[in-house]
């Protein structure tokens, strides 16, 4: 193979690679470090397969890589990190469930669905035709975004309603449990990918960055799990129209 090649192939380990640091941090209770590392892992993720589009080397090893990176950075450390936000919620500040069979609650664990759902979706992603040009079902990093961007409110934007919220166990497993579903299930969503820049085939696209960049600037981290509602309802919507109007 020749250099060019492994180009988008190098993009994609510093994905993993990103994803294995933010494993490390999750697991020690770090959420804060731990979201910066998957944010940096699913930059290299997009722009892997942007760099394979440039050089046209686009082949089945990277698309196999890719899933198998994914799997840590978008499917392990969400599972990790709402598995210690829920944790969290039931005020469990020690590991001490992991050593006494009596005081452990296996409620936490609920939050590794979905790194089975994040596992099911990558695996069915590569054997799916249909998802050249759009998704169908929530993105893994989607999701993914929404999770890590929780601990970072916590931190930086502690609203108290919105903390009541995040610390609520009803709340993190219906997060767990509708994004979960949502990333299997059988509704189009719209890829940011952009074959060109004309403003009749991209306007979905260019309506959504602009609501985006708008939102991050005037909520900051809050933004992210609205930004992440809103590009469900827009693909669901884009969808009907489209049927409509064909």
């Amino acid at each position: 193979m020749s250099v060019k090649q492994q180009i988008p192939n190098g993009l994609t380990l510093l994905n993993l690679l990103s994803g294995l640091v933010a494993v490390l941090f999750a697991a020690i209770g770090e959420l804060e470090m731990a979201a910066y590392f998957v944010f940096l892992g699913i930059f290299f993720d997009y722009f892997d397969g942007f760099a394979a589009r440039l050089l046209n080397v686009q082949g089945e090893l990277g698309k196999q890589l890719d899933s198998l990176a994914d799997v840590v950075t978008s499917g392990v450390v969400p599972g990790i990190v709402m598995f210690q936000l829920l944790r969290q919620s039931l005020e469990l500040q020690d590991v001490i469930w992991f050593t006494s069979l009596e005081k452990m609650t296996w409620l936490p664990f609920i939050g590794l669905i979905i790194t089975l759902a994040s596992a099911y979706r990558l695996a069915n992603f590569n054997i799916d035709t249909r998802q050249t040009d759009s998704f169908i079902g929530l993105p893994t990093p989607a999701l993914t975004l929404f999770v890590l961007s929780l601990p970072l409110i916590l931190v930086y934007q502690p609203n108290q309603f919105i903390i009541s919220l995040i610390e609520n166990q009803y709340v993190l497993i219906a997060i767990t449990l509708i994004g979960s579903y949502l990333m299997n299930a059988n509704i189009a969503m719209f890829a940011l990918k952009f074959k060109s820049f004309k403003l009749k085939e991209n306007y979905v696209k260019y309506i959504f960055l602009a609501i985006s960049l708008l939102l991050l600037g005037l909520l900051q981290f809050i933004a992210i799990p609205i930004i992440l509602i809103i590009y469900i309802v827009i693909s669901i919507l884009d969808s009907l129209l489209t049927k409509k109007l064909v």
